[in-house]
């Protein structure tokens, strides 16, 4: 699988670790940045693996921030994105099961890094359940054809 991955400086370190997890998996990594920990705006992020997931030039998308807030609401913008922000394995796991998200969105500042690899892998691994869960989806998918109309 092909993953897009950006991060502001706050989610600088904690990216490391997660390109890391994701090739050890044997997915191929795209590294949208930021290359330092040097202050940047997490929306700029959001808007790179976003676009890239929407698009189809990856399969799913991590981003990182302090909280993981801030890029959840930046790339939720983009149609055709399900960014979920979960802070434990059980919730990346969740992710997939019940909301098919295509984007994970972590806090670079509340997680601890010996967690990532173990969020990583169960949002990766676990598969969508379908079912309710599709109905959901389809509801989400009709609000944007709806609501976010092209300029």
């Amino acid at each position: 699988m092909k993953i897009a991955i950006g991060s502001d400086h706050g989610g600088f370190e904690s990216k490391k670790i997660v390109v890391d997890a994701l090739q050890k998996l044997g997915h191929k990594v795209v590294d949208m940045g930021t290359t330092s920990e040097e202050s940047t705006d997490y929306p700029d992020y959001a808007k790179k693996v976003g676009k890239a997931v929407a698009l189809g030039r990856a399969d799913r998308g991590v981003l990182i921030c302090g909280t993981g807030i801030g890029m959840s609401i930046a790339a939720n913008k983009i149609p055709g994105i399900r960014a979920a922000v979960v802070w434990n394995v059980k919730t990346a796991s969740l992710a997939s099961e019940h909301n098919c998200a295509n984007v994970l969105c972590l806090s670079g500042r509340f997680i601890k890094p010996s967690l990532l690899p173990k969020m990583i892998k169960a949002w990766i691994k676990t598969p969508f359940a379908g079912g309710r869960h599709q109905r959901r989806i389809r509801k989400i998918s009709k609000l944007e054809k709806e609501l976010c109309k092209p300029r």
